[in-house]
């Protein structure tokens, strides 16, 4: 076991312990292995799908690699779905942040459920046999959405639906619902964090925004809202909840509870599209807007398509305008994040406006060296 020189504690070293993330090369865990080991109370093992370990450009990337070079960080390629290397890969771990997840753009529902539904199952089991403290599970806001409804402030006392618009929010509210459960069962401890729409560095909005940053289009009547949240703030709610659940009266709590966590700055999501492009140096040329009732038709047809036409073809492409996405983008959803601050103490810690720059400054950064290197 490692340890680290802590100024504040009389020169005197403190131990370091192992955490594991899984899925830890997606978008979020990234920021979150990086946060880990900034800290210098973690070392973590890093595991993911991917067979060997390819590092990508950004500060994460570069705090990753030198933790790697420092023993502070391993990578082990595990597979929720394979019980026996989660088991290996949660020896000596005290905290599993569980970030792995199948592709929400992907409306499968049996990839869905073998992912986040009996992967969930197999990363408690392996909680349970290699005596993991805490278990903090990355669920999301999609959960309590029916694709019906708008949900305007909404609390967690809210309960799931009878019906879910796509597969991802079926089975994450299900791998929730195991994550719950398994509170206090061979003194595990667990708590699920509902992220709003996560965006940052390394997102795939910006890029999707600056590729048609020359329009701005509008689906429905255009006045819904959402609650965005810039990736670091999901970060540190992560890091609030171990932080709740290691002591007495926290895990009596907060063990076994789902939180909301947002930038607790709800805005019409049409603006926030507008903002990211103006933040991009787009100027807008035009403005399309596309009512509900011409493009839900549509939305059929296009999932159709992509399920019967291009997968005989063996194009595997994300479907980004299904009906599913529709009604994310077309109905309200904001939530309260009152029970996450008296309770996990979490704050945003980046502002929706710095959060923004931040993340459209590092993309400018990293397109350009891209560019400078063809």
């Amino acid at each position: 076991m490692g340890s680290h020189y802590d100024g504040d504690n009389g020169g005197r070293r403190r131990e370091t312990r192992w955490c594991a993330v899984t899925g830890g090369r997606g978008f979020m865990a990234r920021h979150l292995v990086a946060a880990l080991l900034r800290s210098g109370e973690w070392r973590v093992r890093v595991t993911d799908l991917a067979p060997t370990l390819v590092l990508g450009p950004g500060e994460t990337e570069e705090i990753l690699s030198d933790a790697l070079r420092d023993g502070c960080a391993v990578y082990a390629s595990v597979d929720v779905c394979n019980l026996e290397q989660l088991t290996k890969a949660f020896e000596g771990v005290d905290v599993v942040f569980h970030t792995a997840a199948a592709d929400f753009s992907k409306n499968n529902l049996q990839l869905h459920y073998k992912v986040n539904v009996i992967g969930t199952k197999n990363v408690i089991d392996a909680c349970k046999i290699c005596k993991v403290k805490r278990l903090i599970h990355t669920s999301s806001s999609a959960v309590v959405f029916d694709g019906v409804h708008g949900l305007f402030d909404v609390n967690e006392s809210l309960p799931y639906p009878d019906k879910f618009p796509d597969a991802y929010a079926q089975t994450k509210a299900e791998a929730e619902k195991l994550v719950i459960k398994a509170n206090g069962t061979n003194d595990l401890l667990t708590c699920c964090l509902r992220p709003g729409a996560i965006f940052g560095p390394g997102d795939m909005v910006i890029p999707t925004l600056d590729r048609y940053g020359w329009t701005h289009v509008t689906i429905g009547d255009g006045k819904n809202c959402d609650d965005f949240v810039y990736v670091e703030n999901v970060v540190h709610g992560h890091l609030c909840a171990d932080k709740t659940l290691s002591t007495i009266e926290g895990a009596r709590t907060s063990g076994g509870k789902a939180y909301f966590i947002t930038n607790m700055e709800p805005m019409n999501m049409w603006d926030f599209t507008y903002l990211v492009q103006e933040e991009l140096g787009h100027k807008r040329i035009s403005n399309i807007r596309i009512p509900t009732f011409v493009i839900k038709p549509a939305s059929y047809l296009i999932e159709w398509a992509y399920r019967v036409v291009f997968s005989h073809f063996g194009i595997c492409q994300p479907q980004m305008l299904t009906p599913a996405r529709i009604r994310y983008v077309t109905l309200n959803r904001t939530f309260s994040c009152n029970k996450a601050v008296e309770e996990l103490g979490y704050k945003p810690i980046v502002t929706l406006q710095d959060g923004l720059k931040k993340a459209v400054k590092l993309y400018i950064q990293l397109r350009k060296k891209d560019l400078s290197k063809r």
